[in-house]
């Protein structure tokens, strides 16, 4: 049994991620600003806290929980995320703001306050998205977006390095298309190739199993364009 905690839980990926591993029998910490789609699926292995990632004081309630019930961390996932799609002469340093705080800035946060819990054999995943990656094909619109899905590659390549001696893995998920509301926002119309559903069994089975073979590491998960 592992105690895992992801962001971005109220839909999409990350809420058929959290009912994946606690049916699996995980231990499951869900945050996301809503609550309620997995407060209505009240399972006995996921407990729920209402958390604004662009503040550090939200943040530190998942803190105070985990030094409370678990007292551990063995798998985090930072999957939430925040997409705004304008015209680049449209975008204001606001709305680059907001998209950094929660891409960005709530990923190093929220890792460097759950590090105490990490030992050796932890894993931290970071979904990133394939407009983040160096040479790929980029879309008008989301120079935000793309651009703060890249800074947190870096990131996560850099803590890798950091934390290589107490042996915490830190990878990247760079993800093509998935049928989820943010895709519907950044693409509109568009049908992807896989749901959110099977996207997750694949981010279930990396998580737990990853960092055996990768850390520092920027996987593409993306079988087509975008």
């Amino acid at each position: 049994m592992k105690h895992i905690v992801i962001t971005g839980t109220s839909r999409g990926i990350g809420f058929e991620l959290a009912q994946q591993y606690a049916n699996e029998g995980h231990k499951v910490l869900a945050l996301s600003r809503n609550t309620k789609p997995l407060d209505t699926v009240n399972h006995k292995n996921i407990t729920t806290i209402s958390v604004d990632l662009s503040s550090e004081v939200d943040i530190n309630k998942a803190v105070v929980f985990v030094k409370k019930e678990w007292s551990k961390v063995d798998i985090l996932i930072n999957n939430a995320g925040k997409l705004v799609n304008k015209p680049f002469e449209q975008l204001t340093t606001q709305d680059f703001e907001e998209v950094y705080k929660v891409n960005v800035f709530a990923v190093a946060a929220l890792t460097r306050s759950l590090l105490p819990f990490m030992d050796k054999g932890s894993h931290v995943v970071t979904v990133s998205s394939m407009g983040g990656i160096q040479g790929s094909m980029k879309f008008p619109g989301l120079a935000a977006y793309s651009s703060a899905k890249g800074a947190v590659i870096t990131l996560s390549e850099l803590l890798a390095e950091e934390y290589k001696e107490q042996q915490i893995a830190f990878n990247v998920l760079a993800l093509g298309a998935v049928q989820t509301e943010m895709l519907e926002e950044a693409f509109p119309g568009y049908v992807a190739p896989l749901s959110a559903k099977e996207m997750a069994s694949y981010i279930f089975d990396f998580a737990l199993n990853g960092n055996k073979y990768y850390n520092g590491k920027v996987l593409q998960v993306s079988s087509s364009t975008p």
